[in-house]
């Protein structure tokens, strides 16, 4: 459980409550929520994806609340998601149906469709564009809109994996489809051995930093050691949801951006006979943590002694909510537990001072 308290007289309480909305004004200038939605768009998908609440304009919104404390708002987007009722459970989307907006490969330079490398930082110089402080946002805006709405159809095109060549010559295993109910984390509390479902669903909520550092310690050697990048997509996926009544259709709900990743590896065995795979899928355009959530999707699958591949030590240490409201605790009055170390301190120096002097 994440701990949230606090300890004070009522009027104290108050006016630190409202001395946080004097640190909020700041200025007279509003942030519009439009514009952190639309121009922080990467922070609210990281906000999105460990609350684990698909709503661009609430994440927005949390942001804007708690000053951009990204922990504070996937406190906030979490403790509503909680109160919303589950109506429907959509059908199971096929992420090879993506309307891909970004895809590429560092495994094959050639692959099926070609590379769509789409908007990254990757290749951008690390420089401050002064320039950008007096920009006219409508004109950006207005230009790229008449980009967008001069694309055809075939610019939109779905493309076929990568994973599927190596199927295909039989260097990566192939599984039968496996309609078992996913495990949900949500609803059950965990249990170990954690089953797949729960282990990306735990993953995909995690903190990104704390995939990264994990997936990190994996490549310096501590486990498997460098994945390659089969396939990194971002896109657009359907949602439906049956028709009540007629299990052979569906009503089209909306789409949803995500990323997702399949990480390719040697195998275990020295045989070296196939390649392993992980995979990683998050909201909106995360690609660091959807890499991070592949590399260490295998290490859990393959289990050993080093941190990443225990599931106990990844699944219950990398939630943003556990971790952060454990840390925060610690600013909560300790008195009593703190007073007894204190007290064994003084005992034990009293022992030694008496030991030293010879009395007893």
């Amino acid at each position: 459980m994440a701990y949230v308290a606090v300890s004070g007289g009522e009027e104290a309480i108050e006016a630190s409550i409202q001395l946080l909305d004097y640190y909020r004004s700041g200025t007279e200038k509003d942030v519009d929520l439009e514009v952190i939605e639309n121009k922080f768009g990467l922070l609210v998908d990281k906000v999105m994806s460990e609350a684990g609440l698909y709503a661009r304009s609430y994440a927005a919104l949390a942001l804007k609340q708690c000053e951009g404390s990204t922990e504070e708002a996937v406190f906030l987007l979490r403790a509503y998601r909680s109160t919303l009722k589950r109506s429907h459970y959509t059908k199971t989307v096929d992420t090879g149906e993506m309307r891909v907006m970004r895809r590429i490969s560092a495994a094959f330079k050639d692959i099926p469709g070609g590379q769509l490398l789409g908007a990254t930082y990757d290749y951008t110089h690390r420089l401050i564009h002064f320039e950008r402080e007096s920009e006219d946002a409508s004109e950006l805006h207005q230009m790229f809109q008449k980009i967008l709405n001069e694309q055809t159809p075939e610019q939109l095109r779905t493309y076929s994996r990568v994973s599927n060549m190596l199927k295909e010559e039989g260097l990566l295993d192939i599984y039968k489809e496996d309609n078992t109910p996913p495990f949900d984390v949500t609803e059950n509390l965990l249990e170990f051995p954690a089953s797949r479902s729960a282990r990306l669903q735990t993953m995909t909520r995690a903190d990104t930093g704390f995939l990264s550092g994990l997936a990190y310690s994996v490549l310096r050697g501590f486990g498997q050691v460098h994945p390659t990048v089969g396939e990194l997509r971002s896109g657009y996926v359907a949602l439906e949801i049956p028709y009540p009544g007629k299990a052979e259709e569906s009503i089209y709900l909306g789409e949803i951006l995500l990323t997702e990743v399949e990480t390719f590896n040697s195998a275990s065995d020295k045989e070296q006979l196939k390649l392993a795979s992980g995979y990683g899928a998050v909201f909106g355009r995360n690609e660091n943590k959807a890499i991070a959530m592949a590399v260490i999707d295998r290490e859990l699958e393959q289990g050993g002694d080093y941190p990443p591949q225990d599931q106990e030590f990844v699944l219950m240490h990398g939630d943003c909510l556990e971790m952060n409201g454990f840390i925060s605790h610690l600013k909560l009055p300790h008195y009593v537990t703190f007073q007894s170390k204190l007290d064994a301190v003084r005992k034990t120096r009293r022992k030694q001072e008496h030991g030293e002097s010879g009395t007893v």
